[in-house]
C-alpha cells in the first residue's frame, strides 16, 4: 500500500497537477485507491479540508480516502517518539514533530502497517531544526518515494485532452496501475 503525504496532494494542486490542467493525475488517484494501493490518513484530510479551494473540496467529497487511526499506528507512536528523541534535533523540532499530527501519524500508520510513504519532501539527515518525513521513515525500515517515482513506476500517463493522437486504449493505460505494490 502506498500512503499519500498532504504535501504530495497540495503540490500537485498549486504546481503541476492542478485540477483544471491535469484532472487525470486525481483520476489516477481514485483508481489507485479503488484497488486498494492508494491511500492516506485523516490527519491528512483534516489539513486539506481547512482550506477552501477544489484540493478541500475534493478531500471533503473523498471521505473513504483517509484512513483513521487504529491500534497498528497507535503501537507504533512510543518507538517513533523515542527515536526522535534520541537524534540530534532541538527541542523545538521536537514539539513541532510530536504536535504535526499529519506527519507523526503518517510515520507511524506506515510502520504499523508496513505501507510505502509517498512524499515530495527531500531527505535531510542532518537536519536539527526540523524532523523529515524521508529521515523518519529510513530510521523506521519504512520505504518512502515521491510522487514521480510512483507515477512511472505504475507506467501512468496522463494525456491532454481530443488535441493529441491517443494510443489505442490509452485511457486503460492512464487509469491502470500495474505494478502498484
Amino acid at each position: 500500500m502506498h500512503l499519500v503525504d498532504a504535501n504530495v496532494l497540495i503540490e500537485a494542486k498549486n504546481r503541476y497537477y492542478a485540477f483544471d490542467i491535469a484532472p487525470g493525475f486525481w483520476a489516477w488517484l481514485e483508481q489507485g485507491h479503488r484497488t486498494g494501493k492508494l491511500i492516506s490518513i485523516d490527519a491528512v484530510r483534516d489539513e486539506l479540508v481547512q482550506g477552501d479551494d477544489e484540493l478541500a473540496e475534493w478531500a471533503r467529497g473523498r471521505r473513504d480516502f483517509f484512513l483513521p487511526i487504529d491500534q497498528l499506528t497507535v503501537q507504533r507512536f512510543r518507538p517513533l517518539s523515542d527515536w526522535a528523541r534520541h537524534q540530534n534535533y532541538r527541542q523545538s523540532a521536537l514539539n513541532e514533530f510530536s504536535s504535526d499530527r499529519a506527519d507523526f501519524l503518517l510515520i507511524a500508520h506506515a510502520i504499523g502497517h508496513g505501507d510505502t510513504v509517498i512524499t515530495n519532501e527531500q531527505p535531510s539527515p542532518q537536519a536539527q531544526k526540523r524532523v523529515k518525513i524521508p529521515d523518519a521513515c529510513a530510521a523506521m525500515g519504512v520505504a518512502t518515494a515521491d510522487i514521480f517515482t510512483v507515477l512511472r513506476k505504475t507506467g501512468a500517463a496522463l494525456h491532454l485532452g481530443d488535441s493529441v493522437e491517443r494510443e489505442p486504449h490509452a485511457e486503460q493505460r492512464e487509469l491502470t496501475i500495474p505494478g502498484l505494490d
